[in-house]
């Protein structure tokens, strides 16, 4: 998405949420600003987060995520999108 991301993740223990995303965002933003030969703020200080009950909503979260950029008009379907799951074989996420 050219304004958000959408990641679906598993923490580990030890690893607490907020600070994987705190190193994932810091990384991100550091490349992203290179690549783009600016510096300063990239990411949104916040970030939203929600946490996968069962096994139906980790699909509908899956499908709600590969859906995004087709709802967003940057591709038909979402198998298009080179930046998604549902680019790459979508059995080894379910």
């Amino acid at each position: 998405m050219p304004n958000h991301v959408h990641i679906l993740i598993e923490t580990r223990l030890n690893y607490p949420l907020s600070q994987v995303v705190h190193s994932w965002k810091s990384f991100t933003a550091k490349q992203a600003n290179t690549l783009l030969g600016r510096n300063g703020i990239f990411w949104a200080r916040e970030y939203y987060d929600r946490f996968i009950r069962n096994d139906r909503h980790l699909t509908e979260t899956i499908n709600y995520i590969e859906q995004n950029p087709v709802k967003a008009g940057l591709v038909q379907n979402a198998e298009d999108w080179r930046f998604s799951s549902a680019y790459q074989d979508r059995r080894r996420f379910l």
